[in-house]
């Protein structure tokens, strides 16, 4: 079975990668290959398909046959939502918050887990099952990048991936910071150019997105 340590150390190895994750909502899976295709040609093959949507799982299972493509599930609430995302070929998963439950069904499908936390005593529970890396989440109402800064003094070791309410203004004040392994954003792929197909627009964010430094 999958343990805490393991898992935090194979998404360090995919998010260290790249400044920032693509968060999506994709709602008709004929997108998912196409989009796939545009992130990784812009620099970004590393993304988050959130389960917001019906058509979730198939976009997760379609994208995961793009070559470079590594799709990571995110909005994980229960085990049936675990085991639907390992057997479409997600590579890691993300949630909100973390439960006990929630972590031990990403170690029993052997998915590794970007838990949410927001406070320094869920990390520490986090921290007691062996994880150093976790989801600050929401990143602006929960401190942004000052509390970032103050979680170094306590959690020397965990790193981060912020996201919640981060746009082209503000992340710069995030990834520069030590303990930031990368951020999470939804403006790479704006639901206008989804809707249109703009391929080349999205390609254009990511390949802006991905010159960020990391």
């Amino acid at each position: 079975m999958l343990t805490g340590k393991e898992s935090s150390k194979r998404l360090r190895s995919m998010l260290s990668t790249v400044p920032i994750v693509p968060v999506l909502v994709v709602r008709d899976p004929t997108h998912a290959i196409p989009l796939a295709q545009s992130l990784v040609a812009g620099g970004l093959p590393v993304v988050e398909v959130t389960l917001r949507t019906p058509a979730a799982i198939d976009v997760i299972r379609a994208m995961s046959s793009v070559t470079g493509c590594v799709v990571g599930v995110g909005t994980l609430l229960s085990d049936d939502d675990v085991a639907a995302a390992a057997d479409a070929g997600a590579k890691f998963g993300v949630s909100p918050g973390t439960t006990e439950t929630l972590v031990t069904s990403c170690e029993q499908h052997d998915l590794p887990l970007l838990g949410g936390v927001a406070t320094v005593s869920e990390m520490m529970r986090l921290h007691e099952r062996g994880y150093d890396v976790a989801k600050f989440f929401p990143a602006e109402a929960s401190g942004g990048a000052p509390a970032l800064k103050a979680f170094a003094g306590p959690m020397p070791g965990f790193h981060f991936c912020p996201t919640g309410g981060l746009n082209p203004d503000n992340i710069e004040t995030y990834i520069k910071l030590p303990n930031v392994l990368c951020a999470g954003g939804s403006w790479i792929v704006p639901p206008a150019h989804l809707k249109s197909k703009n391929w080349q627009a999205i390609e254009n964010l990511a390949a802006q997105a991905s010159k960020l430094p990391c």
